[in-house]
């Protein structure tokens, strides 16, 4: 198979990944002894519609990460341990397919050998990562520990994967600056997204990292809400910009929250609150910090906020054992983010979930190392659907100002959002180029 798959970057120079290499190091981390690995590329999917059309194929980040193929429909990429060999099978592209959507044929063998590669090595067991591959059963316990093992040794970006996210971090920050002066009365959140996402792609993104989440006034409490034509922007909302390019399947996380007009002393105590933690929390990013832990402290960090405020009353440390902070801080920290968004989180290897329920929405439970890329993402909000909740009202009725609380229901909420490089000594900050200011 190709010992190398080039890509031109959106810049027009030459982006090289040693694949070979990649493979390499893989297969030493996963030290498999007598079974077969098999990762499946996927199939597309059918659209929800009476046609032949089928929704974009993306193949299974698994597989694409050990072959850089994009366009593989039904590739297996497959690895013997006994002689330490990868093969790789790809489809066969047919005229239909070079006439209708101009593909090429991709090195490897073809997946009509595949079957007979498999047959000689029947009485061995099998561990399956990626998609499934029909007619092909597996060991699942083995598989499932395999892919932990695997998603661990991916987590460590290359020079070349940081080189790809700091092109798109460059495309996102080209977008956030592009919006400046669309953010007024009386422009739709449907607007912003035009401009932004436009933006992208002018600068070398190919989509989206992620469907972008733009929220005005009450929506910008809303974590996945999806901006709309209709909602106007208006003197005195918070409006939230969750959004990111991707380049060449490498996403970019990003949240900024913006004033139009004229806010409160409330809102702007409650961004400097969110905006404070969240710097603090950035520079903490550093190897052997333990996520969970830093998760905690920016909780705690905030409490102290918030009780400055007069939103809360007590110890901000013992607010956040008590889960106080899930009232305004519902969610984790952060994640980590390359190879899609959210890609390779999770546990640390021999770790259990935690849980508590006040982690049930952080993404990863790790020890940081150099060459990990997180997000760090804190925020504060107001939320009806749980602050208006009378069981909680009861439970936190002498640490709770709710009649405070009550007064600013409906302006929304804040987060910030940055991609953290992590290194052996000050961690950098890929989305520093996107200012972070009410204005």
């Amino acid at each position: 198979m190709q010992d190398c798959t080039n890509r031109l970057s959106t810049y027009g120079r030459c982006m090289q990944f040693d694949y070979p290499a990649r493979r390499e190091r893989i297969a030493r981390a996963l030290a498999l002894n007598h079974e077969v690995l098999l990762i499946g590329a996927g199939h597309p999917i059918p659209k929800p519609e009476i046609s032949d059309a089928l929704l974009p194929f993306i193949a299974h980040q698994e597989y694409y990460y050990l072959t850089g193929h994009t366009e593989a429909i039904g590739g297996i990429l497959a690895y013997d341990p006994r002689d330490a060999k990868w093969t790789s099978f790809v489809p066969e592209v047919t005229e239909l397919d070079r006439v209708w959507e101009g593909r090429e044929q991709i090195p490897g063998v073809l997946l009509a050998g595949f079957p007979d590669w498999l047959a000689a090595r029947r009485d061995r067991p099998v561990v399956m990562l990626g998609a499934p591959i029909a007619g092909v059963s597996c060991d699942e316990a083995r598989s499932a520990a395999i892919r932990e093992e695997y998603k661990h040794a991916r987590r460590p970006k290359e020079p070349a994967e940081v080189e790809l996210m700091k092109r798109g971090a460059a495309a996102t920050a080209a977008g956030y600056a592009k919006i400046q002066p669309w953010l007024r009365a009386g422009v739709s959140e449907r607007t912003l997204q035009i401009e932004l996402e436009t933006e992208y792609f002018r600068h070398g993104a190919q989509c989206t990292g992620y469907d972008t989440i733009i929220g005005a006034g009450l929506q910008s409490a809303v974590f996945h809400g999806s901006p709309s034509p209709d909602r106007l922007l208006q003197d005195g909302d918070f409006v939230l910009i969750d959004s990111g390019a991707q380049v060449d399947r490498y996403v970019t996380d990003v949240t900024r929250t913006y004033g139009i007009g004229r806010l409160s002393g409330f809102q702007r105590d409650l961004y400097q609150a969110v905006l404070g933690a969240q710097q603090r929390a950035c520079e903490r990013c550093r190897p052997g910090m333990e996520w969970k832990d830093l998760h905690f402290t920016t909780a705690a960090d905030m409490m102290c906020s918030l009780a400055a405020m007069g939103v809360v009353r007590g110890d901000p440390h013992l607010l956040v054992e008590q889960d106080v902070h899930t009232l305004f801080y519902p969610h984790g920290l952060g994640h980590m983010v390359g190879l899609g968004v959210r890609d390779a989180s999770g546990l640390e290897p021999g770790r259990a979930r935690d849980p508590r329920p006040s982690l049930r929405s952080l993404r990863m439970d790790l020890v940081l190392r150099a060459g990990y890329i997180v997000t760090v993402e804190p925020g504060l909000y107001l939320i009806p659907a749980i602050l208006r909740d009378p069981g909680r009202r009861q439970r936190y009725a002498k640490v709770v100002n709710w009649d405070l609380v009550d007064q600013h229901l409906h302006i929304g909420g804040v987060r910030i959002e940055d991609n953290i490089l992590v290194t052996a000594g000050e961690p950098v900050n890929l989305t520093a180029a996107i200012p972070k200011s009410l204005a």
